[in-house]
């Protein structure tokens, strides 16, 4: 993660630090192995960084973290899924385009 703005969520953290936030969450479900993930992590980044104050993001590693990425169904990696108010806006499966992102933060904010 090269953006101090991208947090690390756990299944430890994920009830405090996504589903109780104040504000938009987009949570980035990654791991080590996989390329497509390593495709979209610049465009998680430069959105942490764009968005920062008004969407917290973060990413959830499925390997270290299995419990959370069974609780919301995901099956292929990279998986985004945006949650406001502790429920799921909306998800984007695979290695999208930037412009992808940012229409899905629009429909929180």
């Amino acid at each position: 993660m090269s953006s101090e703005k991208v947090l690390a969520f756990t299944d430890a953290n994920f009830e405090r630090e996504v589903i109780q936030s104040d504000i938009p969450v987009l949570v980035d479900f990654w791991a080590t192995w996989c390329a497509p993930c390593k495709a979209i992590a610049p465009l998680v980044d430069a959105v942490a960084d764009e968005y920062a104050g008004k969407v917290k993001v973060g990413k959830v590693n499925v390997d270290e973290n299995q419990a959370t990425p069974g609780k919301y169904g995901v099956r292929g990696i990279p998986t985004i899924i945006l949650f406001k108010g502790g429920a799921v806006i909306d998800q984007i499966v695979g290695a999208v385009p930037k412009s992808q992102l940012d229409a899905l933060i629009a429909k929180a904010l």
